[in-house]
């Protein structure tokens, strides 16, 4: 297999029937089952992994898919290893139950069966726009569909999905499973209106216009931040969010560097690093600022990336870029916690420190916090009707945490509607 194909095809091998139950058959069947409370999407593994332990393979899809219209991607991109799988009684005994892996193994067999577990509900209800069709705002439109209201999600990009489109590698996440997600919901009765930007071809007040009763903000964070170092304006500086998304969208047909440098500790850095390597750079590092055990990146990718020999140098921040004709061509840094100093050959240094919220005043004028995310309280913003969740407000920067935050906006919506209908029956 050459490395493209690496790259394209997905990494992990599926369980078989045989092994999914024979893991399934570890668990303990706790009472107060721990896995489950950890979930913060509320999946229930134990539920589903009990049911697996008995043969009931339908009954265990069926309890994933209630609870979580993502499962097949929260399957393979949720960091275990911090939630649900951390929280497993075995952990005490030898290893946790490989929760992850079953899920995946559920979802596939619900869709190679042909079950439909949830079924499309009339939509007699109020109309609600969400803004963004990333995970957050798939969750929230998928509870609130279900509930018979009417939803159109606006995609201000040609492809939906949002991050999982146009950020995770397909060697984590192919583009089939996402796209068989996002048709699940339309099938429910969710309507799509991609290359829509909401702020600029239309208003938050026009939308209210055309009837939307509440409006739902779930935009997530694109924009990659950069810092301002000598040396950013040479050839061969790159955003990570915008390479990862040209790595995808054109099945990895992009310029290769030589010598490939990533700066940053988190998914996004270690995700960067692991693309380049899959697609034929031999000499890929990474710098990281602080010391390997406080990177926020799934543990589970950064042995990975070591895996395939890339090497980690951490306690160092960049310094400069040292350019030649234009282009980059070394690359400084210095010891955070010392006077050391690191200098490194790169053609190609990929900036992957963190996003950001595009400005969000240009979308609407609503009150902000600290880094400029969206004030909230029980998801609602300051304007009537409005709502905001996912990567906009506080919360874990996951995939898992954007679809607990699109279940409960829904919750929250539903109860917005209806107080105001017992208002109206108290007049």
């Amino acid at each position: 297999m050459n490395k493209k194909n690496t790259y394209l095809n997905e990494r992990e091998k599926a369980l078989t029937p045989l092994l999914a139950i024979e893991e399934a058959s570890r668990c303990l069947l706790c009472h107060d089952a721990p896995c489950s409370k950890a979930c913060p999407a509320e999946t229930d593994p134990a539920k589903f992994i009990r049911s697996l332990r008995f043969r009931n393979m339908k009954g265990a899809a069926e309890t994933i898919r209630e609870n979580n219209i993502l499962g097949g991607i929260c399957a393979r991109v949720c960091p275990t290893s911090k939630y649900c799988e951390e929280a497993c009684s075995r952990c005490g005994i030898d290893q946790p139950i490989q929760i992850g892996k079953i899920q995946r193994f559920l979802t596939e067999y619900e869709r190679l069966v042909g079950m439909r577990v949830l079924q499309p509900v009339e939509a007699v209800k109020q109309e609600v726009a969400i803004i963004g069709s990333g995970p957050s705002g798939l969750s929230a439109a998928a509870s609130l569909v279900l509930e018979g209201y009417k939803v159109t999600v606006f995609e201000k990009k040609e492809q939906l999905g949002g991050w999982l489109s146009y950020g995770i590698p397909p060697e984590r996440l192919p583009q089939s499973v996402i796209n068989e997600e996002i048709q699940y919901i339309k099938d429910l009765g969710v309507t799509f209106k991609t290359n829509c930007k909401i702020g600029e071809e239309i208003s938050i007040n026009a939308l209210k216009k055309e009837g939307f009763q509440a409006i739902l903000i779930a935009v997530g964070m694109q924009k990659s931040k950069m810092i301002s170092i000598k040396g950013m304006e040479l050839k061969g500086i790159l955003k990570g969010t915008e390479y990862l998304a040209e790595a995808k969208a054109t099945e990895g047909n992009i310029h290769k560097g030589e010598h490939v440098i990533v700066i940053g500790g988190g998914d996004v850095a270690i995700d960067c690093a692991v693309t380049a390597k899959l697609l034929g750079c031999e000499d890929v590092k990474i710098v990281y600022r602080r010391t390997l055990d406080k990177m926020p990146a799934d543990v589970k990718e950064i042995k990975y990336a070591q895996s395939l020999n890339i090497p980690i140098y951490t306690g160092f921040k960049p310094q400069e870029m040292i350019g030649e004709d234009g282009k980059v061509k070394r690359f400084k840094a210095v010891g955070m916690f010392d006077d050391s100093e690191l200098e490194l050959v790169a053609d190609q240094i990929i900036f992957a420190i963190g996003q950001e919220m595009e400005d969000i005043k240009e979308l609407v004028d609503v009150k902000l916090e600290d880094k400029n995310i969206i004030s909230t309280c029980n998801y609602q913003t300051n304007i009537e009707g409005l709502f905001a969740a996912g990567d906009v407000i506080k919360g874990d920067k996951t995939v898992v945490y954007a679809v607990k935050h699109g279940k409960e906006a829904a919750k929250q919506i539903i109860h917005y509607f209806n107080e105001i209908e017992n208002t109206k029956g108290e007049k």
